[in-house]
């Protein structure tokens, strides 16, 4: 009795086997025919390149590290002396974000600006841009220019924008 139980049970063994190969062979197939767009796939999800469409600043948000100016009440007023170690900051962070377009003189004749169609660097050292306050060139650095300039205020913090005006002053004055 012993070795037909065991027969028996030897023989369950093998369906149930054979029926979890089968199960599993149609499990693969049909993964392939019904497949199942998770939202979490990354060619549905929204993507923008470096720069493109940058959100606004929500409305009374003050950046972390303290307010830049109101927009309400002009260009604002240089707060950092323009004193040495200022002056060789803005040189290095003009180096690293300006001069492909402005030149390393700020004349506007760096290597990029031959290949700019819509609008070519402005020189920095001309007429234009002496007349502009410390404030103005500020905000340009800050928000950009319309179809030129991109705005480095992601880039560059508020002090470090101040010490490129700072450095600008200096290539002026040459």
């Amino acid at each position: 009795m012993s070795t037909s139980l065991s027969v028996i049970l030897k023989r369950l063994g093998l369906i149930f086997a054979a029926a979890v190969i089968v199960v599993g062979v149609l499990l693969v197939f049909s993964y392939d025919v019904i497949k199942v767009d998770w939202v979490s796939f990354m060619e549905i999800q929204p993507s923008f390149k470096p720069m493109e469409k940058p959100l606004p600043a929500p409305l009374l948000s003050i950046p972390v590290e303290g307010p830049a100016y109101i927009a309400s009440l002009g260009p604002p007023a240089n707060p950092i002396p323009a004193d040495d170690a200022s002056i060789a900051r803005g040189g290095e962070l003009f180096n690293i974000n300006c001069t492909a377009c402005h030149g390393t003189g700020g004349k506007g004749d760096g290597p990029v600006a031959p290949f700019l169609q819509n609008k070519k660097p402005v020189d920095l050292t001309g007429v234009l841009a002496s007349s502009l306050s410390d404030g103005a060139i500020f905000l340009t650095i800050s928000n950009g220019t319309t179809g030129g300039m991109p705005a480095l205020n992601e880039n560059l913090t508020v002090r470090e924008r101040w010490d490129v005006v700072n450095y600008v002053r200096t290539l002026q004055q040459k």
